[in-house]
């Protein structure tokens, strides 16, 4: 897979509810068909839990996103 992008991120999250655990987002990401750098990213972010899309975000690709 190329690069990780941010849409690869949202694409993954598709349906998702905040707030929500990275364990939930994960288990979303795997459902929705996600890469699985996709779901290792949201597990190894180091984040228990996400209040929207833009904590992903940075969680993911750290404040510059």
């Amino acid at each position: 897979m190329a690069k990780l992008s941010p849409i690869d991120v949202q694409k993954a999250l598709k349906g998702a509810e905040y707030p929500a655990s990275a364990k939930d987002l994960a288990s979303l990401a795997k459902s929705n068909g996600a890469d699985d750098s996709v779901v290792e990213k949201l597990q190894g972010s180091g984040t228990k839990r996400y209040d929207g899309p833009d904590d992903v975000q940075k969680a993911v690709f750290g404040s510059g996103a």
